[in-house]
């Protein structure tokens, strides 16, 4: 038994002692709970397995031993408040993550590491708009040149980042650094799912320029993270090519059409065309406001191309992956991606037909 990991739980849970003990119909005492979290006793079988129902944690998570620990809750200014909020984001990181690495394993797949370019952290010192700068230096040590980046996802994956899916309230995205016996600290991007592609595109960008940059105290952390996601999936180059370097007027139409090319929401493009000077800050504010007249600027955020679609990430796809390689039988690939044998099966159905 993980004595620590049974505090996190716990604590994620948001029970005391004796609430715990309730809850496993008093199978043990509190005191005895107590005991498991101090590591001064183990639970037997049937009191671990009530434990990890009444946390809803994998019997897994209780039983591993210290190879992937978190590091911190929240790169940046924005943290996770409160103890039971970032307990719950470091139990979902732990319990998703050792899924994660499992399937690489399972598929011969290498780790791959942070990739962070050696100039990094980029510098923003005098003026967010320095961030412009610093996306466009990523890009250029990835080798992206000026083209928009069709799968943000893949892209991050490749170099190094994890992205996982959590719903946080009132966060968007988040960035967790963990660490693995024998490896180097690793980012993991925690992005809500109840997104759409375009704005979890923004979040995941916006996450990335944290991890690209240092800001300095004086200036808004946020406001340069977000200014770097723009730079980043919307390259100056293209949105020149696309719109000219200065425009008196835009369509409400055209911002859909551009939405497409780019893969953000028509608020991210607005503010975009403003930071290149493409259209003024009056232009920008009007069309702000027609978008949030039509709808456009509250939840659920729905777009203009009405494009948007949940993409599966990367270790959904692994999973799939190892289904139909055999490497992991359907009761194991249920447990990893959560769901029941039922839901895998008609989620791997339509492949099937598609195969057929």
């Amino acid at each position: 038994m993980n004595s620590v990991r049974l505090r996190l739980a716990r604590t994620a849970a948001g029970l005391s002692l004796q609430a715990l003990a309730d809850r496993i119909d008093k199978l043990v005492t509190a005191q005895v709970i107590g005991k498991y979290e101090r590591g001064e006793a183990n639970p037997g079988s049937k009191v671990l397995l009530a434990l990890a129902r009444a946390l809803d944690v994998p019997v897994d998570y209780l039983l591993a031993d210290d190879d992937l620990v978190v590091e911190d809750v929240g790169v940046g200014k924005k943290q996770v408040v409160g103890r039971k909020a970032a307990a719950k984001v470091e139990v979902t990181v732990l319990t998703q993550m050792e899924r994660y690495l499992a399937v690489e394993e399972l598929l011969g797949l290498p780790v791959a590491d942070w990739d962070r370019p050696r100039e990094a952290p980029y510098p923003v010192l005098r003026d967010v708009a320095e961030a412009d700068r610093a996306a466009e230096s990523l890009r250029g040590a990835w080798e992206l040149r000026s083209a928009p980046v069709p799968n943000l996802v893949d892209l991050l994956e490749r170099r190094g980042v994890k992205v996982l899916t959590m719903e946080v309230e009132d966060i968007d995205g988040l960035t967790v650094r963990i660490r693995r016996r024998g490896h180097r600290a690793a980012p993991v991007v925690l992005v809500n799912p109840i997104q759409p592609d375009e704005r979890r595109r923004i979040t995941l960008a916006r996450e990335l320029g944290r991890l690209a940059m240092e800001v300095a105290p004086n200036l808004d952390d946020e406001a340069a993270a977000h200014r770097f996601a723009r730079a980043f999936l919307i390259p100056a180059e293209v949105l020149w090519l696309e719109m000219g370097k200065r425009r008196s007027t835009v369509s409400v139409g055209e911002l859909a059409e551009l939405q497409r090319v780019f893969g953000v929401g028509a608020h991210p493009l607005l503010d975009r065309c403003k930071d290149l000077g493409i259209i003024s800050a009056t232009l920008c504010a009007s069309l702000s406001s027609e978008l949030k007249r039509a709808g456009w600027h509250t939840a659920p955020y729905e777009e203009l191309s009405a494009a948007s679609t949940k993409t599966a990430t990367r270790f959904e796809r692994l999973c799939l992956r190892a289904l139909a390689e055999d490497a992991v039988s359907e009761s194991r690939g249920a447990e990893l991606l959560a769901v029941s044998v039922r839901e895998l099966g008609e989620r791997m159905e339509p492949t099937a037909k598609t195969h057929g």
